[in-house]
C-alpha cells in the first residue's frame, strides 16, 4: 500500500527543496524525492546548484581569488614570497562546503517535517484524487517504493549539454562537474562557451596558472548583457590574460590519451580561417538541457516543448490538473534563485494563496573578477523595443571605497523611462556587483524612479554610493564625477 501525501516534490534542488519546505510550513503533508548522492553513496540534496554548480564553483572562485590576490599585495605594503596552491586541499575545502549545504537541507527537511526519499522519482499513473509516484532506490535490485500525492511539483533541474559527437568522459572532456573536480592545474585548458559557466570556471583555472582559451561561437561577447557593460568586462578579462576568441565555429574534437595535449580542437575563426588548438583538457559549457528523461511524463500525459522542457503556464501549472513544474525544467532563465521563487509561489498557490514571481526582476550574476550583474532591460533591448529612456553611468574609479579597496575597474549603469523616470534596468560590472544588484531589484520591484534612488542617503564610503551616483547621472547631476 502506498504512502499518501498532500504534496510530492520530485527533485531537491533549489526549486524543489524550497517548494517542499514552504508547502510543509503551510500545513501540507509533504514528501520530497531526490536521487543525488555523494561520494559515499549517501543522499546529497541541493541539486546541481549545491553539488556541481553554484556552491562549489563559488568556493573555488574564492580560493583562486585569494591565491591571485596574494601575489598582488605589494601596493598594500605586504610582501608574500613563494605563494603556492595546494589543489587537493582547495578541493577538500570545496567538498566540505558542499557537504555542509547537503546536511543543512536535510536538517531543514526534518525541522519542517518534510519526508525525504532518496531515489529516482517517476510517474506511474493517475489515481483517484491524485497521482502515484514510484521511488526507485539507487541500490541494485531494490524494489521501488510507491507514494501517492494529491499535488505533484516537478523540480528535476537540468544537465550539461554535451558537444555533438564528443561525450563527456570527465577526464579529458569535462562538464561543469568534472571541471570542478580537477586534481591538478592543467598546463593548457580550453573551454567552449563564453557564458556564465565558461567565464567562471575559466577564471578559476587561469588564476591558478593554467593557460586558458575560451572559444565562443557568437560574434559578440555576452550578447545578453548591456553592450557597454560587456565591453568593459571584456577589457578586464583581456588584461588578465583570459583569452576569449569570438566567432569560433568548433568542428572536430579529437580525444587522445590522457596527458599533455590530449585534446585536439579544430575550428574556424571569425574570419573563416581554419585553426587548431591542442590542450590537456577541454571543458564544454554550451548550455544545459532540462532533466525529463526517466520521469515517465507520458504516463500521465505531461507534454514537453521543443527543448524537452515541461510545458507550464505563467503560474507554473502544467496542462495536467494537479501537476506543477518549476526551475530549470520549465521555461525561463535557468537560475537557482528563479527556481526558488517559483517553488515558493507554487506551494502557496496549492495552499490557496497568491504566489508571486516577476520574471522581469530576476537578477543575473557572473561571479568573475570584476563581477557582472544586471536586472531588467539593456540599452540595446530598449532601443529595439522603441522605448524612450535616459541613461546614467558612474565609474567605480570615482568611488572612494573602490579606490580604498584598490578595485576600481567597472561602472554602474542605470536606465530609466524618459517619460516616467521608472527604472527599467540596472547593469553593474565591478567589485561586489552580486551584492549591489539587490538594491536595484528592490527598487524595480516597487516601481521606483531614478530620482527615488538619487534622493536616498547612502552610507559613505561604500560601493553602494555608485548606484546613487548612477541615478543622479540619469538627470546629469552626479556629485563625484
Amino acid at each position: 500500500m502506498s504512502q499518501a501525501f498532500d504534496v510530492i516534490v520530485i527533485g531537491a534542488g533549489p526549486g524543489g527543496y524550497i517548494a517542499a519546505i514552504r508547502a510543509a510550513q503551510l500545513g501540507l503533508n509533504t514528501a520530497c524525492i531526490d536521487a543525488s548522492q555523494n561520494d559515499q553513496g549517501g543522499a546529497a540534496p541541493g541539486g546541481t546548484c549545491t553539488n556541481v554548480g553554484c556552491i562549489p564553483s563559488k568556493a573555488l572562485l574564492q580560493s583562486s581569488e585569494h591565491f591571485e590576490q596574494a601575489t598582488h599585495w605589494a601596493d598594500h605594503g605586504i610582501t608574500v614570497a613563494g605563494v603556492q596552491i595546494d589543489v587537493a586541499k582547495m578541493q577538500a575545502r570545496k567538498s566540505a562546503v558542499v557537504r555542509q549545504n547537503n546536511d543543512g537541507i536535510q536538517y531543514l527537511f526534518k525541522k519542517n517535517k518534510v519526508r525525504f526519499f532518496h531515489g529516482r522519482g517517476s510517474f506511474v499513473q493517475a489515481v483517484e484524487g491524485g497521482y502515484r509516484i514510484a521511488v526507485q532506490a539507487l541500490a541494485q535490485g531494490a524494489a521501488p517504493e510507491l507514494l501517492t500525492g494529491k499535488q505533484i511539483i516537478v523540480a528535476t533541474g537540468s544537465s550539461a549539454r554535451a558537444l555533438p559527437g564528443t561525450p563527456f568522459d570527465e577526464e579529458r572532456v569535462l562538464s561543469n562537474d568534472g571541471a570542478l573536480r580537477l586534481a591538478a592545474v592543467p598546463k593548457r585548458l580550453a573551454l567552449i562557451g563564453a557564458g556564465v559557466i565558461g567565464l567562471e570556471i575559466g577564471s578559476v583555472w587561469r588564476r591558478l596558472g593554467a593557460e586558458v582559451t575560451i572559444l565562443e561561437s557568437l560574434p559578440t561577447f555576452l550578447g545578453a548583457v548591456d553592450e557597454q557593460i560587456a565591453k568593459e568586462a571584456k577589457k578586464a578579462f583581456d588584461k588578465q590574460g583570459l583569452a576569449i576568441e569570438l566567432g569560433a565555429q568548433v568542428g572536430q574534437v579529437s580525444v587522445g590519451k590522457k596527458g599533455a595535449q590530449a585534446v585536439h580542437i579544430a575550428y574556424t575563426d571569425a574570419k573563416g580561417q581554419a585553426q587548431a588548438l591542442d590542450v590537456d583538457q577541454l571543458i564544454v559549457a554550451i548550455g544545459r538541457v532540462p532533466n525529463t528523461q526517466g520521469l515517465n511524463a507520458e504516463a500521465v500525459g505531461l507534454p514537453l516543448d521543443e527543448r524537452g522542457a515541461l510545458v507550464v503556464d505563467a503560474d507554473c501549472k502544467t496542462p495536467v490538473p494537479g501537476i506543477w513544474a518549476v526551475g530549470d525544467v520549465v521555461r525561463g532563465p535557468m537560475l537557482a534563485h528563479k527556481a526558488e521563487e517559483e517553488g515558493v509561489a507554487v506551494a502557496e498557490r496549492i495552499a490557496g494563496q497568491h504566489g508571486h514571481v516577476n520574471l522581469g526582476t530576476i537578477p543575473w550574476v557572473i561571479y568573475t573578477h570584476p563581477e557582472i550583474a544586471w536586472v531588467g532591460r539593456s540599452e540595446q533591448q530598449l532601443k529595439a523595443e522603441g522605448i524612450g529612456y535616459r541613461a546614467g553611468v558612474f565609474p567605480f574609479l570615482a568611488n572612494g571605497r573602490a579606490r580604498a579597496l584598490g578595485d576600481t575597474a567597472g561602472m554602474v549603469k542605470m536606465l530609466a523611462d524618459a517619460g516616467t523616470d521608472e527604472i527599467l534596468g540596472v547593469h553593474i560590472v565591478g567589485p561586489q556587483a552580486s551584492e549591489l544588484i539587490a538594491q536595484a531589484v528592490l527598487a524595480m520591484e516597487f516601481k521606483a524612479s531614478s530620482e527615488d534612488i538619487a534622493r536616498i542617503c547612502h552610507a559613505h564610503p561604500t560601493l553602494s554610493e555608485a548606484i546613487k551616483e548612477a541615478a543622479l547621472a540619469v538627470d546629469k547631476r552626479t556629485l563625484n564625477f
